[in-house]
């Protein structure tokens, strides 16, 4: 389906139109300075006759080449000889060869490949980065480009990606095995103990802290019938021995409570690995957590609170994200320029990457030539291509008006001699 043609820049199409109208007007002037002289030269004999000859050639060359140019975009005086107006007529021939050749002289392996290795983008990139300015106007781009992005985020979306996506595939995944081999792996390298550490920290500054507490606890539980001084008294001894027993397992590692802990998770972890009925348990615990509410709530406040704050960061140029990134891109800059081997590897990268993508989408990018031609008016598109080239192709109207005029005394000369 043809359409109309748009000129994205007129002011250049102005240009390029006064450009062609002198050419024209060149050529056609020397067209009629070879007619005038042929006129004023004819029937004469001697130096005149010589003058004459290259006039006539002059005349036939530069009418020939008008005809030759003139056919590529039009009918010559509007008359429909054959094979002429070939671009109007066979544009869509032309887009087909025009895109085979596009593909088989430029789309090649080997031509892209030595085209970014030489381009040097690991170079280049390191370069660039290097200026200080340049550094901090890729982080404040990338900064207001993530920031927008991480606005368009919506709640209902995390939703939809934890109720569609993440629930459904924590069901389909076995819970016990995951738990069993993350629990003996921590065992194997003593992480727990951190846990445990902290747990048994805050546990005795608790019980130091809240000694009321502890009484009122244990003293719900008291006999009814046991006198208040002696609840109080024993009480007082339990919160004590408490207090010293959780300090005794704090500062002593090898304390026989962190050995029974320690063989109480090593049973654990080897049940959830072995054990049908523990394994049952911990799937029944896993789909109890995943149907109530407070998952899809968690998750949404997690995001919130997450986004809160790359946000606050990515606003603030002082933040510690921008930071972090202005200080990552300079690292990135300093390697680049000073490590040969990383910026061989990266041309290399890139270079393969445009060979894929040329391979994969070469034969759709090509096409964009013939889908496009095929789309042009016949006529406009004979008129576009000549605004662009005309002027240069009037040069052969004017070659040919002046080696015709040389040819046509060379002939005259022969004709003489023979004579």
């Amino acid at each position: 389906m043809s359409g109309p043609l748009i000129s994205t820049d007129p002011a250049a199409d102005d240009l390029r139109r006064s450009a062609l109208r002198r050419m024209r007007t060149v050529a056609a002037s020397l067209l009629l300075l070879a007619a005038a002289v042929y006129v004023a030269t004819l029937g004469e004999d001697g130096a005149w006759g010589f003058v004459n000859a290259g006039a006539e050639a002059s005349m036939v060359g530069a009418i020939a080449d008008w005809f030759a140019v003139t056919a590529l975009f039009k009918h010559p005086l509007g008359l429909p000889i054959p094979h002429t107006a070939l671009i109007p007529k066979r544009k869509d021939e032309l887009g087909r060869g025009l895109e085979e050749f596009v593909g088989e002289n430029f789309l090649q392996e080997e031509i892209i490949r030595e085209r970014v290795l030489g381009v040097e983008i690991a170079q280049r990139a390191g370069d660039w980065l290097a200026v200080p300015a340049n550094a901090e106007r890729v982080v404040t781009e990338g900064s207001e480009i993530a920031a927008l992005a991480l606005g368009k985020v919506r709640d209902d979306h995390i939703e939809a990606l934890v109720t569609e996506a993440l629930v459904p595939r924590f069901r389909e995944e076995p819970i016990a095995p995951l738990l069993g081999g993350l629990l003996a792996e921590a065992l194997r390298d003593d992480l727990h103990h951190g846990l445990v550490d902290l747990m048994l920290e805050e546990m005795h500054d608790w019980l130091i802290a809240n000694p009321d507490t502890v009484h009122e606890v244990i003293g719900e539980r008291a006999p009814w019938w046991a006198p208040e001084s002696v609840n109080t008294y024993v009480i007082g001894r339990l919160h004590l021995e408490m207090v010293r027993w959780v300090g005794e397992i704090r500062s002593n590692p090898d304390h026989r409570a962190r050995r029974a802990l320690d063989s109480m998770l090593t049973q654990l972890s080897a049940d959830l690995l072995e054990n049908a009925a523990t394994q049952a348990r911990a799937e029944r615990l896993k789909e109890r957590v995943l149907d109530h509410p407070a998952v899809i709530a968690t998750a949404i406040s997690l995001w919130q609170a997450l986004r809160r704050a790359l946000l606050t960061s990515l606003d603030d140029p002082q933040g510690a994200v921008r930071r972090r990134l202005l200080t990552e891109i300079e690292s990135a800059s300093a390697r680049l320029r000073s490590d040969a081997g990383l910026r061989a590897r990266i041309d290399r990268l890139a270079a393969d990457a445009a060979v894929f993508a040329v391979e994969r989408y070469g034969a759709e990018l090509t096409a964009v030539i013939t889908h496009t031609i095929e789309r042009w008016d016949g006529k406009e598109a004979a008129q576009r291509i000549e605004l662009h080239v005309g002027r240069d192709l009037q040069f052969i109207r004017i070659n040919g008006t002046i080696v015709g005029g040389l040819v046509g005394v060379l002939i005259h000369t022969i004709s003489v001699m023979i004579h």
